[in-house]
């Protein structure tokens, strides 16, 4: 049997490819979409993609799931949950598809792959236990998880509320997971569980950085299968604490269900001649996203600029500041240009018109003194300018951060929805302080805030152990 693990750092997401060697076919479950890098490995293994799986509609990425059926790969998808979790694009089409309800099993070549319903993070989900029918095995090997038990946490039950906007569906979620919980208890402990995410994805609170488990091993050390003792217990465990998703999120679950649109190849921008920035400046019709390190965008940027750095974030910052609208033009390097745009296309992002290479970008700022700043302070020896009456605390951090301590009287608007409620940010002619705990989250956010206007400076540092000190020393 040929297996191999596909990862993605920057959106924390597994991919895997599970092939038979004898017939030379092989599935990939959970594709992103750039399906060509599955193609590569395809042919340096001497294999044919002859399926795709999807273990439920995503939230964080657009799925690659219609991209390999344009390419005339025959594709699996859920037929489980009711009316409002259906892969529309799929029904009624011309592609080669079957849909499947627990127990559906398919081959690939030798390969069994058996569809499992395990509702909870959505309706509709399905895991995927792997049997080697080639090599003699009449047992599964492994399960692909997706979003439903991960290394070391499970996938939350709260998206559909608190990204989709479904209305008090949270808590009943929660007791579907804990209902579901039972078939992985019952599965036998060695097997292995493939997860479709690790440490660093929104899709769960805790989640660990091993890629592959057991059954056995999470049964004994996963935090949210040993609360799932009794329901309330389970229940309330997991929807306590859930980070706020990002902004996209929604925007994800509605076109992987209603389809994708088809990109058949990455997009190629082409280079925008450094005279057009003065089209762009102070400008919210169109996305600028400056990409450069953070004391190069803090010194001077271009007014109304959106700063994603083309660190692990990426992708989330730049999916809940750009809507789908915005045209969308890149300050980058040539070289990263196009790792920069699969990025994005990753989350629905295609739009991108073009891209000013860095050099240029920062010539043009000098010779037409159009650069803008943002005063980068230290928590540590600038903190207590957040006390101040002319100041407006901003706190991007979770909510579940900013109830264990936070600045009297500041405002806290989670940094990856904050373009949704933007408005909220009222300073009325004070300076908006913005912070975070370590400084990444707020370098991000108060670009943004200088672009809708307001006068705003950056507060970089730990806050949280600054925060612990002052408050010590004033009690």
């Amino acid at each position: 049997m040929f297996f191999q693990q596909i990862f993605d750092p920057k959106l924390a997401q597994y991919s895997y490819m599970v092939g038979c060697q004898k017939t030379g076919e092989t599935v990939v479950i959970d594709p992103m979409r750039d399906v060509q890098q599955y193609y590569d490995i395809a042919e340096k293994e001497n294999l044919q993609i002859t399926a795709g799986a999807d273990t439920h509609i995503h939230a964080d990425y657009i799925t690659g799931l219609r991209e390999l059926a344009e390419r005339g790969v025959k594709v699996y998808a859920s037929d489980e949950g009711d009316a409002d979790w259906k892969y529309e694009w799929l029904l009624n089409s011309n592609y080669d598809y079957e849909l499947m309800k627990d127990g559906f099993t398919f081959m690939v070549g030798n390969i069994e792959i058996k569809a499992i319903h395990t509702p909870g993070h959505t309706p509709e989900h399905l895991i995927f236990a792997v049997t080697d029918k080639g090599g003699g095995a009449d047992k599964p090997m492994g399960v692909a998880t997706g979003d439903f038990v991960f290394v070391g946490d499970v996938g939350r039950p709260d998206l559909l509320e608190s990204a989709a906007g479904m209305k008090d569906v949270m808590k009943p979620s929660a007791q579907t997971l804990y209902k579901s919980l039972e078939k992985f208890k019952s599965m036998p402990e060695y097997m292995q569980v493939w997860p479709g995410h690790g440490a660093g994805s929104a899709c769960g609170k805790a989640l660990g950085a091993v890629p592959k488990s057991t059954v056995g091993y999470e049964l004994n050390f996963n935090a949210s299968l040993k609360e799932a003792t009794s329901e309330e217990n389970f229940v309330n465990f997991i929807l306590e604490g859930q980070p706020e998703p990002p902004l996209y999120f929604a925007r994800m679950k509605r076109d992987n269900k209603m389809g994708p649109k088809v990109l058949g190849k990455l997009p190629v921008p082409e280079k925008v001649d450094s005279s057009r920035l003065s089209e762009l400046e102070d400008n919210r019709d169109v996305a600028l996203i400056d990409t450069r390190g953070r004391e190069e965008f803090m010194n001077g940027h271009l007014k109304g600029a959106i700063f994603s750095p083309r660190d692990k974030q990426f992708n989330t910052t730049a999916g809940s500041y750009v809507t789908e609208e915005q045209p969308i033009y890149l300050v980058v390097e040539e070289d990263d240009l196009e790792e920069a745009v699969r990025e994005l296309i990753r989350v629905g992002l295609d739009d991108i018109k073009g891209f000013i290479p860095v050099a240029e970008y920062e010539k043009w700022l000098a010779d037409n003194n159009a650069a803008v700043s943002i005063p980068h302070l230290f928590v540590e020896e600038d903190g207590d300018k957040m006390y101040s009456d002319d100041a407006y605390v901003l706190d991007v951090r979770k909510a579940s951060e900013f109830s264990e301590g936070h600045v009297e009287g500041a405002k806290n608007i989670p940094h990856t929805r904050l373009l949704d409620r933007i408005d909220e940010v009222d300073p009325q002619g004070k300076t908006v302080y913005v912070h975070c705990s370590g400084g990444g989250r707020s370098a991000v956010a108060a670009a943004l805030v200088q672009r809708y206007g307001h006068d705003v400076a950056y507060v970089d540092g730990e806050f949280d152990q600054w925060f612990e000190n002052r408050e010590s020393v004033a009690g």
